[in-house]
């Protein structure tokens, strides 16, 4: 896979992951850690499906069987990432979430750094900045912290931005270091169902109608299985921090989707500072494909 190709199959992996809040505005009685029992065991029943499509149910069945560390460390990241939004979102608001949420570039950026000792170009850390800035723009002026169950919220969404850098970091010294890795795509059917068995006990008793479950199984399919699969293919090609700043989009797309979707209409600060994530992004990106089309050259 080229690395133009790569960037657009993770522009289109974070279009997937933004269509949950649209979704949710359509819930009729699913709440809180059900939305996210459901979601996640959905995730994992699509994920063996193609899994076992992909690989074959031997191959795949002994990939988790024989699965190494690196493997389960994956999985729990992920079921950290599928579990902890949640969970933060029932105790503080979804501004103080996406806002601590947008520390991912910076900490995968830090990580790469400190653990693989890879450089960061200039331009990286100046999106990463400027990325960060408009995510703040956006969502500034409702960020409160008021409160221990605030504080409790922000360091649970706190969790999210770690274990993704984790697991980018993780990705990159696999698939940029001198051995050849396993397969790791299985690590996204584990994370999915450690967090379902997790949250079930918290979900219970069920409230979800015929109509929650069917938009629920449309999540696990569509805005995770497939987005997280795709995101694990493209880390071959990408690096860690160029990742983890192209899944901000997730909250630009997130931004249009209940626009478009539900009639909630932007600000004038969520508007600007979308411009200025995207205008970070792309930038860096630009200049990327510049650098490497003068390299060939």
């Amino acid at each position: 896979m080229s690395h133009r190709k790569a960037v657009l199959v993770m522009v289109a992996a974070a279009l997937m992951w933004s269509i949950a809040g649209v979704v949710s505005r359509h819930f009729e009685s699913a709440r809180g850690f059900e939305v996210t029992f459901w979601r996640s065991a959905f995730n994992a029943l699509a994920l063996l499906v193609m899994l076992a499509w992909l690989r074959g149910p031997a191959a795949l069945w002994c990939t988790l069987r024989e699965g190494g560390r690196d493997l389960w460390i994956s999985a729990a990241c992920w079921c950290v990432m599928y579990t902890a939004f949640m969970m933060a979102l029932t105790l503080t608001t979804v501004a103080n979430v996406l806002i601590t949420m947008a520390l991912g570039p910076l900490f995968t950026a830090l990580g790469a750094r400190l653990f693989l000792g890879h450089r960061l170009a200039a331009r990286t850390w100046a999106a990463i900045v400027v990325a960060g800035v408009g995510i703040g723009w956006m969502y500034g002026r409702e960020v409160g912290f008021a409160g221990s169950q605030h504080l409790a919220g922000v360091l649970v969404a706190l969790c999210v931005p770690v274990a993704a850098a984790v697991n980018w970091t993780l990705m990159q010294h696999l698939h940029h270091g001198d051995d050849e890795p396993g397969d790791m795509l299985p690590a996204v059917l584990l994370g999915a169902t450690l967090s379902a068995l997790v949250t079930l006990p918290l979900s219970l008793p069920f409230n979800a109608s015929p109509n929650d479950l069917g938009l629920l199984a449309m999540l696990g399919v569509v805005q995770l299985a497939i987005p997280c699969l795709l995101a694990m293919v493209v880390t071959k090609v990408l690096k860690a921090p160029e990742v983890s700043l192209l899944g901000l989009l997730e909250v630009v797309f997130g931004v249009a989707w209940a626009w478009l979707g539900a009639g909630e209409a932007p600000s004038t600060a969520v508007l600007g500072g979308g411009a200025l994530v995207l205008a970070a992004l792309v930038t860096n990106e630009a200049m990327t494909l510049r650098e490497r089309a003068v390299a060939t050259a």
